[in-house]
């Protein structure tokens, strides 16, 4: 995110310079612009600068697919139409790659079209603005490189057409400055991002309403960045958008606010959106990092109730800036998070520049010392580094040809071969060279080489942002100050238990129990990896699949606060050797805050195995030890290295709150665990944020920010889902009969089916928020499956639910209906015991009600008009797939507790005898037919809800403790409507199919 021109400070030393400024663009020149990496998930990747690479030959391009655009051959080069950018390599974070290595296939340049006289492809040609015979360019990317997951080729194609301006709105004449603003906060050039089609943004994707809605969202975003201090309003761009379109602003000005790409962050303009009174749903927040701290700004801008736990005394989590004092000498020392890394984009700049904080440089300079102080010569250090570099772009086309092997070895160990191999850093000088470059590497990790995917240590390298590395002058605490500024946040609150239902959650902090709607939770890997925290139910296996997968590393400092600055002061980094490569990452980078912490500061860095080492090391004797470095090469210099006033030694793998720094991929995981761990579950109950849920920016501070503002955009989402779902079931369905014809045909054959469960959904749309179909059998031919119940499981409902299905299969198969998502079809598959653990889990998780065909609402209509209208357009190219148990799936969690369902079935009744089970059982006719007699007994009664008796049932269990410290069991109810009849079960029984029963059966009712 990058705000627009603005001049830097003329006060300011060269090397300050207030963030972002947007560059002004020549069409033959190269400004090296840098997309924003997004919490969004996109199929193009940002590019970001390498002035020493090249253009790839327009030639060597090939055609790609992209859902919202189409490609054209490329026939003819035209270089001074493009902007050239490049895809970045592994960040570099202790020191700036050198430009002697060759640029891999990786780190070439593609391009970014320029909009001097022609308008965007919207995927049906390119369509020009003003001339009768423009020059149309589009960008299309995909990820084909199977090893590795962000890479990214590129498709450039041109093509002369005639022209169609006038149906093409021209906002102004800044059409290719906007569309590279756009491209800094994510946004592909000349289509749209997957979340903006999920969200519908157009009527139809591609054509001349998607080139006039990406008109539209990059001047939107243009005009924020002019000046992020001030709150964008819909009305001011009303003078500038034809009528025609005001339907296209109202999509992408909702969409841009409602996903935190514009109106955020911590000016007084913005600041006065929060509202007073909250009128939306309550929201507990674990955690005031700045995941927590983000999201809640956000959903209290959006008018809901925030509560933030924190364990700690402070907020900020792992971005702590600790003052340091002694000697009449102060300094702000960052112990945890300290570097922007890029600042082309990054919304910590915007946060800077609203609080006008001026960014400092981290300069290249960054000199090497050996064990006996001396400076490293330059030719060995450019020598050794090339090679390491060389190394590592043999170990990317390795994992090319190995393909899904390479999932299963690591990047250290290639290295290494490579090393032998090759004989590269052959004497004791370039091995140590070597082992200091390697350590720097596990550094930018947080995680030991011999640990990180070779197939995806770097996948994040594509959305890499652009532009300098900074410190924040001050300390990023400032940062953390000024978000956390009237936040309602709990310190010292240690939450130990997540409780989540279809009603709701409860969050457990020693004693106390709060209560909210919903719950996001953003503490640190090392947590979840720890199961200090009890999620009940359990999560699904698949997201605890992901979190024992990925790597969760450490990196710890020493800070030191001296009397006086004795080191240059014309650099901000330098770095030291070490002959024992267990130690290689002990001490081996120094930071110098002298120029931004407001006094004498020095931070060693401890990375890899040494950083392990480190949490049991006395502070003592690590002073001792980086002393003893630091005499070592000054001293020779004739410069006396003083006694520190103050030392600070961090330990972030034993604080509690964190164990560990940041995460990585480790092997045997890839960026497919970010996205797994991003997932939420309950129907949108518990939310999860953090650095670790992001594949685009894992392991940075801008990468927790940004997931807690998706985050917050994926709750209001949820909430007025179910907004609508009570809308939905308060109409039901007007095409009763249309809907039951299409059903039966529909569920012949359906697209998943499991134990008596079976779903349909349309294929078309893959998101995982899509609706599906599902239907629940009781009754017909019993099948038996691979899965079930153990043979020593109880469950209390075992006798009235055999004898309900005995009355079933009497009569006829019977089948109820409900509206599900994608996901949360597959969280059900995933639930082991059977069926009757399903049910349970149908309606005391997921918290949705089953239905007759006669109950489904107008929604689930349209969901079924359009799966026929697929299906119908499906069987003229092939046969549809059917699903079945038995399939290859991820591993599930079992459900550990032990549900108790508690029901009570009502028919209406004009009148007929009810059926009456014994004991105070009854179950009473709809007036049309009868169940038959049955000499059971059971003690439960069910009866009508017409003419028929009043029902009478057992007192029911309301769920989850009521308050603090009080612990009741709960019972969840199971409500059923079948053609306007409501059923549900009384405590102690429930309703449960036999996971026994499954097969295709025809409705009767």
């Amino acid at each position: 995110m990058n705000p627009s021109n603005q001049p830097p400070d003329q006060n300011l030393p060269q090397y300050f310079y207030s963030p972002f400024q947007v560059p002004t663009y020549a069409s033959q020149s190269n400004p090296n612009p840098n997309p924003n990496p997004n919490p969004n998930p996109n199929p193009n990747p940002n590019p970001s600068p390498a002035s020493t690479s090249t253009p790839i030959p327009i030639s060597s391009c090939t055609s790609t697919a992209n859902p919202s655009s189409s490609g054209n051959p490329f026939f003819n080069t035209v270089s001074n139409q493009f902007l050239a950018l490049s895809v970045p390599k592994k960040r570099r974070r202790g020191r700036p790659r050198s430009a002697a290595t060759a640029v891999p296939h990786q780190n070439r340049l593609y391009h970014v079209p320029y909009f001097s006289n022609f308008a965007i492809n919207a995927g049906n040609g390119p369509l020009p603005i003003s001339s009768s015979s423009a020059l149309s360019v589009k960008l299309n990317v995909e990820n084909s490189d199977p090893s590795n997951a962000g890479y990214a080729n590129p498709n450039i194609s041109m093509q002369t057409i005639p022209d169609v301006s006038d149906e093409i709105i021209v906002i102004n004449k800044e059409a290719t400055a906007e569309a590279l603003t756009a491209l800094t906060a994510g946004f592909p050039a000349d289509s749209l991002t997957d979340e903006e089609i999920d969200a519908g943004v157009v009527s139809v994707v591609g054509g001349i309403e998607q080139v006039n809605y990406i008109l539209i969202r990059n001047h939107i975003i243009s005009r924020w960045r002019e000046n992020v201090s001030n709150w964008v309003t819909k009305e001011m761009f009303v003078d500038v958008i034809p009528p025609h379109c005001s339907g296209l602003l109202d999509s992408a000005y909702n969409y841009l606010v409602s996903h935190g790409y514009i109106n955020f962050g911590v000016a007084p303009g913005i600041k006065e959106k929060i509202q007073s009174e909250p009128s939306k749903p309550n929201v507990i927040i674990i955690g005031a990092g700045l995941a927590g701290l983000a999201a809640a700004r956000q959903l209290m801008t959006f008018g809901f109730k925030v509560t933030i736990l924190e364990g700690r005394k402070r907020a900020g989590g792992r971005v702590y800036t600790k003052k340091m004092e002694g000697g009449n000498k102060t300094a702000a020392a960052d112990l945890g998070g300290s570097v922007l890394t890029g600042t082309l984009g990054n919304p910590l700049g915007i946060l800077a520049r609203q609080l006008l904080y001026p960014l400092h440089k981290v300069r290249d300079k960054c000199p090497l010392y050996s064990l006996d102080g001396k400076p490293v010569d330059p030719d060995m250090d450019s020598k050794v580094e090339t090679a390491f570099n060389r190394l590592l772009d043999k170990a990317s086309r390795l994992r090319q040809l190995m393909g899904e092997v390479s999932q299963d070895v690591s990047l250290g160990a290639a290295l290494e071969t490579f090393r032998q191999v090759y004989g590269d850093a052959v004497n004791a000088e370039e091995m140590n060279l070597f082992n200091w470059h390697l350590a720097n590497l596990e550094y930018a990790n947080a995680g030991l080489l011999s640990k990180l995917s070779l197939a995806f240590w770097d996948q994040d390298d594509p959305y890499d942002m652009g532009g300098d590395h900074c410190f924040l002058p001050g300390g990023n605490g400032r940062l953390v100050q000024a978000l956390a500024e009237n936040v309602p946040i709990l310190y010292e609150k240690t939450v130990h238990t997540i409780r989540y239902t279809a009603d709701g959650v409860q969050v457990v902090s020693g004693g106390q129990v709060f209560e909210g709607d919903m719950v996001l939770c953003t503490v640190p890997l090392g947590v979840l990896k720890s199961g200090s925290i009890k999620f009940i139910p359990e999560l699904p296996q698949r997201k605890l699949d992901g979190i024992k997968r990925l790597g969760f590393g450490l990196l710890n400092k020493v800070a030191m606060l001296f009397p006086h600055v004795f080191w240059e002061t014309d650099l901000d980094t330098f770095g030291h050797l070490t002959d024992d490569p267990s130690h290689r990452g002990e001490f081996f980078l120094f930071y110098s805050y002298a120029t931004v912490a407001g006094g004498p500061l020095l931070i060693a860095l401890v990375a890899g195995e040494a950083a392990h080492k480190f949490e049991t090391m006395p502070p003592t004797d690590a002073v001792t030890r980086v002393l003893q470095i630091l005499k070592g090469i000054y001293e020779p210099q004739g410069i006396n290295v003083p006694e520190p006033i103050q030392t600070v030694c961090t330990r972030w793998g034993s604080d509690p709150f964190s164990l560990g720094s940041y995460s990585n991929v480790a092997v045997g995981a890839s960026g497919d665990d970010y996205d797994i761990l991003a997932e939420n579950v309950g129907d949108g109950r518990v939310f999860f944020a953090g650095e670790a849920t992001t594949r685009r920016y894992p392991a940075t501070m801008h990468g927790a920010f940004l997931s807690g503002l998706r985050e917050a955009a994926n709750m209001v989402h949820y909430t007025s889902i179910r907004a609508s779902k009570k809308k939905v079931e308060m109409n039901p369905s007007k095409n009763t009969h249309s809907c039951a014809a299409l059903l039966a045909d529909l569920f012949r054959e359906p697209d998943l089916e499991f134990g008596s469960f079976a779903v349909i959904f349309g294929r078309k749309n893959s998101d995982s928020k899509s609706m599906a179909i599902l239907r629940v059998t009781f009754g017909g031919p019993r099948k038996r499956t691979h899965e079930g119940s153990k043979p020593d499981q109880q469950h209390s409902n075992k006798l009235l639910f055999q004898q309900l299905q005995s009355h079933f299969n009497q009569r006829q198969e019977f089948h109820v209906y409900t509206l599900l998502s994608r996901q949360q079809v597959l969280e059900l598959r995933e639930v082991r015991g059977g069926d009757e653990m399903r049910l349970n889990y149908l309606t005391e998780n997921l918290g949705v009600k089953l239905v007759g065909r006669k109950g489904l609402g107008p929604t689930a209509d349209s969901v079924i008009a359009s799966i026929k209208a697929e299906r119908g357009n499906r069987k003229s190219a092939s046969t549809p797939m059917t699903l079945k148990s038995g399939t290859s799936k991820p591993k599930v969690a079992t459900v550990k507790q032990k549900l108790i369902r508690k029901a009570k079935v009502i028919r209406s009744n004009n009148g007929p005898t009810p059926l009456d089970l014994g004991g105070g059982v009854k179950i009473v006719g709809n007036g049309t037919s009868s169940l038959p007699p049955t000499s059971q007994n059971v003690r439960v009664k069910i009866v009508g809800n017409g003419n028929g008796p009043t029902a009478t049932h057992s007192p029911s269990l309301n769920v989850g403790p009521k308050a603090a410290g009080e612990s009741t069991s709960s019972s969840a109810v199971v409500n059923v409507h079948v053609a306007g009849v409501h059923a549900s079960l009384p405590s102690p029984s429930s309703i449960a199919l036999s996971d026994e029963m499954s097969g295709e059966m025809q409705e009767q009712l």
